[in-house]
């Protein structure tokens, strides 16, 4: 059995700040590629960062700078920061990780951008 957990969701303001967190437990507690994604009400999932095992990283287009993607050494963690944070950006984030053929993901964090 093979968990992905996130934590650091929870409701902030515009222009605020964020940091969501992915351990990992289990059997494999080491990943490849690990991705951030997000989906909000009535929309699709979309990928919000990626970052491969080299540190090479990537963003989705309404990213803009705003958000840093980063792993531990281990590879068992994945970080997201979050600044500048708007309305828009309210969605529930979950926690991909890719290893070999498989692929795990975390059940979700809600984050909320409101005044």
């Amino acid at each position: 059995q093979v968990t992905l957990a996130e934590s650091g969701g929870g409701l902030v303001q515009p222009g605020g700040s964020l940091r969501l967190s992915c351990a990992a437990s289990g059997r494999i507690r080491s990943f490849g590629v690990m991705s951030w994604y997000r989906q909000a009400p009535g929309k699709q999932r979309e990928l919000v960062a990626v970052i491969a095992p080299d540190g090479s990283t990537n963003y989705g287009d309404f990213v803009k700078g705003r958000f840093t993607i980063s792993r531990d050494k281990a590879y068992s963690r994945v970080f997201l920061q979050m600044n500048n944070m708007t309305p828009e950006d309210t969605a529930v984030y979950q926690c991909h990780g890719r290893s070999g053929p498989l692929d795990f993901w975390g059940q979700g964090t809600q984050v909320t951008v409101s005044s």
